[in-house]
């Protein structure tokens, strides 16, 4: 079975507008809710794809109530945690350029934060839990490698998908994946600049060298880097035009675990996994998959 988790929940609003214009009414010509956070996009990916999973979690509020119903209408199980307060709201904003706001959401409680440690302990060896997304008002950093340390303990494989620079805590618990972007890159390794693609595969090789199992780079517009122990993958990314990138890493992300838990080559779970997440950049939420055969045809995987 492969758990998500989403500890900072969210809807999504999806606004288009021709321009956006300050100190006036803007009326939309196009907008769409969509149940989300990182672990959720993860989870209804994963569903689309025939992959069943169960979603895990904090949800609060009118809201929490809609990103459940939403899931379970998908016929994706939930164990999410109740907590007080209501579950964020976020807006994103296509007009002459991509505007995105993203709200803070309720504070977790201490026993709450242990609730969902109680569940990760639940969780069965050899199955595998993708934690992804930022960490929601009273929840401390250490909590990942709290996470980290019960997967090792119960076999667990982990995922990581996440900011928090105490992802760098849990590589001595050899995470199975981690899945930052090249911004995140530069972040934990204290970098200002841009990192070029040798910079980044430089410090993507210092994550396998303490402890990860293996490492995907997120790009965008580059596309993806794959990084093992013994192997280094480059996929380019396919032409389209952007309408929303909020969700399209956590697409890629679940087509690359889909593929592989379906027997796919490395290579060829990486390049279905750009096209995916192309897709889902492409349009208004995550990919319908209907564009995705052809975006993967645009793709080249080069062996570095």
């Amino acid at each position: 079975m492969i758990y998500t988790c989403t500890m900072n929940t969210a809807i999504d609003l999806y606004v288009a507008l021709d321009h956006l214009v300050p100190n006036k009414v803007n009326r939309t010509r196009d907008e769409d809710y969509q149940p989300n956070g990182k672990g959720v996009n993860v989870s209804i990916m994963l569903k689309k794809l025939g992959i069943e999973n169960t979603a895990l979690g904090f949800i609060g509020g009118f809201s929490g109530k809609y990103i459940d119903d939403s899931l379970r209408d998908l016929q994706i199980t939930t164990e999410f945690i109740e907590v007080d307060g209501i579950t964020r709201i976020n807006v994103f904003v296509n007009a002459e350029e991509e505007y995105k706001i993203v709200n803070q959401g309720p504070t977790i409680k201490a026993e709450e934060v242990q609730h969902l440690l109680q569940k990760v302990q639940g969780i069965k060896s050899g199955d595998t839990l993708v934690v992804s997304g930022s960490l929601p008002r009273g929840v401390p950093e250490s909590v990942i490698t709290d996470i980290a340390s019960i997967c090792a303990e119960q076999q667990v494989k982990l995922v990581l998908d996440t900011s928090v620079d105490s992802v760098l805590d849990t590589l001595s618990y050899q995470p199975f994946l981690l899945k930052p972007n090249d911004e995140e890159i530069a972040k934990w390794f204290q970098k200002e600049h841009p990192l070029t693609e040798e910079e980044l595969l430089i410090y993507g090789q210092e994550l396998l060298i303490k402890g990860a199992q293996n490492v995907i780079i997120s790009r965008g517009e580059k596309g993806a880097l794959y990084l093992t122990e013994n192997m280094q993958l480059k996929a380019n990314a396919p032409k389209g035009e952007v309408v929303n990138t909020a969700c399209s890493g956590d697409a890629m992300l679940a087509t690359f675990i889909a593929r592989q838990n379906q027997s796919s080559s490395i290579e060829e779970a990486l390049a279905y996994a750009v096209a995916t997440g192309a897709s889902t950049a492409f349009s208004k939420g995550l990919s319908d998959l209907e564009d995705v055969s052809n975006l993967r045809e645009q793709i080249d995987i080069t062996t570095l």
